[in-house]
């Protein structure tokens, strides 16, 4: 397994020389000075001479802006760790720009303890990314009992889902939102957020595709759309109900989008997020029975691929997240009505945004950066604008480079990703992680 992994020592000072800066500010062309942990110095290029450090790095023709923020990661640990670990998870978040992601607590056991909580932040600490768990809603993500979530708060957990479920009750959804809106001074003032995987299971159960003409072709149990969007619906109205901020998790019906819209335009506090693989992928990848395009919510047809990419470049959906979910290649060789849904993403999701959306980079690098921050409560250390004083957590990226995704050559010991062979546009040169590059000319550097 080639995971690119090279072990170059470093120190000191590190000056990125030749890039467009591109932040919430705006872009323009300057070299940037880094150096424990902070940005020291940001220089337009001719008046940057004098920047001098003992390591630069070569950013010609490239962009230079805040890591990335990932809101939606499976990094296994604990309980899979064939599929993946915290360790390998970073390094591969770090190859893909990523400077912070947010883990699911879809483990094993599930992530709804202090115990298991603090176990997680252990194993983030000194990986090439800053790792933060989420915690589940419920105890066990069993839909029934709360967890303890002003104990997790003290902890440092700023997002609560139960990912990989919904919270079937409305009772209980009601009561969360109710309890995490008292949690605020726990958070430094900022708001907890309540992130919710939309699906009524009484629609989808028995559902492994979308339903519909590719699910009636192949002969395989499908999850209408309506599985998803009546979830929306419900938790509108309990946003609505209970004045606390929902997050609606990797959004992939048109339906759904055009509630988010509304809501917004009411001024609810609600926010969501898409994945790359359902703006890139529709159902007809199935006609296969392949199972690396089995994804949970299923990939759905063209009309909601064009909803959720008008959906991004509206500002409706707020963010791309990678919904990363590594599984084993034995996993995965199953049939394909009882293999496990999940795809690779985290070093991919940056070339695709750039390859097939129609958007300029400034807007992918908000929907990628800065607006995730935000949402997920990191914003005090990621998506921060590249000025002195702020931390050095950024990603060098290269918007003309073009490659070809290979399984092989990843840092997760998985192998499932739907876009093996595909060439893409677009790649990260260099992470830096608290002023460490992490990522060197796309070489992991631990």
């Amino acid at each position: 397994m080639n995971t690119r992994l090279a072990v170059v020592p470093h120190s000191g000072t590190v000056a990125i020389k030749g890039a467009t800066v591109v932040d919430s500010n705006g872009s323009r062309q300057a070299d940037v000075l880094v150096g424990d942990g902070r940005i020291i110095a940001v220089q337009a290029a001719d008046d940057a001479a004098d920047l001098t450090a003992e390591r630069t790095l070569d950013a010609s023709g490239c962009v230079v802006a805040p890591g990335l923020v990932d809101l939606h990661v499976h990094l296994r640990q604990p309980g899979r760790e064939d599929a993946e670990t915290v360790e390998t998870g970073a390094r591969g978040a770090a190859l893909g720009g990523f400077t912070a992601v947010i883990a699911m607590p879809n483990t094993t056991p599930a992530i709804d303890s202090a115990a298991v909580v603090r176990e997680v932040q252990d194993l983030g600490a000194g990986t090439c990314c800053d790792v933060y768990p989420s915690a589940a809603i419920t105890l066990g993500r069993r839909g029934e009992e709360l967890a303890p979530m002003a104990e997790l708060v003290r902890l440092g957990v700023r997002m609560f889902t139960d990912d990989g479920a919904g919270v079937q009750s409305a009772m209980v959804m009601r009561r969360a939102l109710e309890y995490a809106s008292g949690l605020d001074h726990l958070n430094g003032g900022a708001a907890v957020v309540l992130a919710q995987h939309c699906e009524v299971e009484e629609l989808s159960v028995g559902g492994c595709m979308h339903e519909g003409e590719w699910s009636s072709r192949l002969g395989l149990g499908g999850q209408p759309a309506e599985a998803e969007e009546l979830m929306v619906m419900r938790d509108i109205a309990l946003a609505r109900l209970t004045g606390s901020r929902v997050h609606f998790q990797h959004l992939s019906t048109a339906g759904s989008v055009a509630m988010v819209r509304a809501a917004k335009q009411a001024g609810l506090p609600v926010t969501a997020e898409a994945t790359t693989h359902h703006f890139t992928l529709t159902d007809a990848c199935c006609a296969d029975y392949d199972t690396v395009f089995k994804v949970h919510p299923p990939l759905r047809p063209e009309a909601d691929v064009a909803a959720l990419r008008s959906g991004l470049a509206d500002g409706t959906i707020d963010a791309i997240a990678t919904d990363h979910a590594p599984h084993t290649s034995d996993d995965k060789d199953k049939p394909f009505d009882s293999a496990p849904p999940g795809m690779l993403g985290l070093e991919t999701a940056l070339a695709l945004a750039l390859t097939e959306l129609d958007l300029p980079i400034e807007q992918i690098l908000a929907l990628m950066s800065w607006q995730p921050a935000a949402i997920a409560g990191v914003d005090d250390r990621h998506g921060r604008p590249v000025a002195p004083g702020e931390p050095a957590n950024l990603c060098v990226i290269d918007p003309s480079a073009t490659w070809t995704v290979s399984g092989e050559e990843m840092a997760c010991p998985s192998r499932n990703t739907p876009y093996e062979g595909r060439q893409l546009k677009g790649r990260v040169r260099h992470t830096l992680l608290a002023s460490e590059p992490v990522v060197i000319n796309g070489e992991a550097q631990r």
